[in-house]
């Protein structure tokens, strides 16, 4: 049963002057960002095995910040916001070898809460920065469909 692993990426700054996709984190979004790798690397069954991460600065500041040891690709399909592009992705990995049992992607919003709605049907009525959301899948990656998963667990920088 494969294991997906979704967060938003931790507080960003407000950047004036810099594109969206050059928007660093704050402070808090590195306290964030670093206790979410705490707990990761804590709880063993979410240590993922591959880490998707969008382009973006404060997508790729949360990972470093996370301190977890796995394959990392970084795909700007992330980037562009859209749940369907996320899923695809998601059932692309089944192509991997080995296949990851766990899988994190870290994204950004409103497409990381749509895609925890689309997969469970149960998604938190918010999905702050530095969220994340444990979801367990039936079967494999290349059969993931909507509805089919279960969230086993939501966590926030408050909990």
């Amino acid at each position: 049963m494969p294991t997906l692993i979704v967060l938003r990426h931790a507080k960003a700054a407000a950047g004036p002057g810099l594109a969206d996709i050059e928007r660093p984190l704050t402070e808090r979004g590195r306290r964030d960002a670093a206790a979410a790798g705490e707990w990761l690397r804590a709880d063993g069954r979410t240590v993922p095995g591959l880490v998707l991460c969008s382009t973006a600065v404060r997508t790729r500041e949360t990972l470093g910040l996370l301190a977890l040891d796995a394959e990392v690709s970084h795909e700007p399909r992330i980037y562009g916001n859209d749940a369907d592009d996320l899923l695809a992705l998601i059932r692309e990995t089944a192509a991997r070898e080995p296949e990851p049992r766990t899988l994190l992607l870290i994204g950004h919003n409103p497409s990381v809460h749509q895609l925890v709605h689309d997969l469970t049907g149960n998604a938190p009525d918010s999905f702050p920065t530095c969220a994340l959301a444990v979801v367990e899948l039936p079967g494999d990656w290349a059969g993931v469909r909507r509805g089919t998963g279960e969230l086993v667990t939501f966590r926030t920088p408050k909990d």
